[in-house]
């Protein structure tokens, strides 16, 4: 017969009650998950009964986690961390020129340099093998957390992390949102206010969006109410895409737009005020104490002294022929 311990850790029934703590409903989180929700509150009822009382509540439509919930999740990140740390500690012994890196890279992000990158690394170090992901934020969060990713490349500050403590992150650059637009009477490179555009509508990322989240805040910052939205994209190149087709408007990192130009049927110009964010990598903070993500760190440093990150997305263009 299963002891209380193994009916707790014999299934993935922690992993579903960080979700469901982190999104607080039960659909997202089963979306997330990749699960039916059924499944999830089949789980969620075999912890609750596991631990003898109920570890959420609802008020209306709103559930929050209880006095017993909390005491769980407490106890979870700590067991979570006590694992991520032992991971950490074995493989600091291991060699600096052999093994493995995950890397999780936001999918809203232009990936160009760092896929140049990799390529040179893997010159160097023809041992250590890379494993490279496109990812949601919710899952480079999650990975993250699970010890399943070393490396997550996205965008900061994120607002919507709760708790930074274990985590910590170097600047790769600092980006800048550009209207994208069909105003052929605005000057290039002159600042555009937000009242000024808004009067054509626009193509955006999803409303969850780290880039939709920021567009919100400074449009609310400035008192004008966000342009009308027709169309919603997870990629900028799908958001290109559409603005080429339509003649609708959008923004676009500095990076993307560098990296694509050429592509690019609209001009670009802009904020005032300007949008600014960070490129950052984001790790646990034993990760550099391991000798092949120290290593990693070291060569990408060096790689991108020699010629800056977005000179390199402008060469790698030119030499696309784009």
């Amino acid at each position: 017969m299963k002891t209380k311990q193994e009916n707790i850790f014999s299934s993935k029934t922690l992993s579903y009650f960080l979700q469901l703590a982190e999104t607080m409903n039960y659909t997202q989180a089963a979306q997330l998950l990749g699960i039916t929700q059924p499944a999830l509150t089949q789980q969620i009822k075999k912890l609750e009964r596991t631990v003898g009382a109920p570890l959420f509540y609802s008020v209306g439509k709103k559930l929050h986690l209880s006095d017993a919930g909390n005491t769980m999740l407490a106890a979870t990140h700590e067991i979570y961390g006590i694992l991520n740390q032992a991971a950490d500690e074995i493989q600091q012994t291991t060699s600096a020129t052999t093994g493995k890196i995950q890397i999780g890279f936001l999918s809203s992000v232009e990936d160009a340099a760092f896929d140049a990158f990799i390529a040179h690394y893997y010159t160097l170090h023809p041992d250590v093998e890379i494993s490279f992901r496109m990812m949601t934020r919710h899952e480079i969060w999650e990975r993250l957390e699970n010890n399943q990713i070393d490396l997550a490349i996205m965008y900061l500050r994120d607002g919507t992390i709760k708790n930074w403590k274990p985590y910590d992150s170097r600047k790769i650059i600092d980006e800048e949102l550009l209207y994208i637009h069909h105003d052929d009477t605005i000057a290039e490179d002159v600042p555009v206010r937000y009242q000024d555009a808004t009067a054509t509508p626009w193509v955006t990322y999803p409303e969850d969006y780290f880039l939709s989240h920021r567009l919100r805040e400074a449009f609310k910052n400035e008192l004008v109410d966000m342009p009308q939205g027709v169309a919603q994209f997870t990629t900028p190149y799908q958001l290109v895409q559409f603005v080429n087709r339509t003649g609708v408007n959008t923004a676009l990192p500095t990076s993307f737009y560098q990296a694509h130009k050429n592509q690019i049927k609209a001009q670009a110009n802009p904020f005032q005020p300007a949008i600014n964010f960070e490129l950052a990598f984001v790790y646990r903070k034993e990760k550099v104490d391991i000798p092949r993500i120290a290593a990693f760190f070291d060569e990408f440093n060096n790689y991108f002294s020699q010629q800056d990150y977005l000179s390199r997305l402008v060469a790698n263009r030119v030499k696309l022929g784009e």
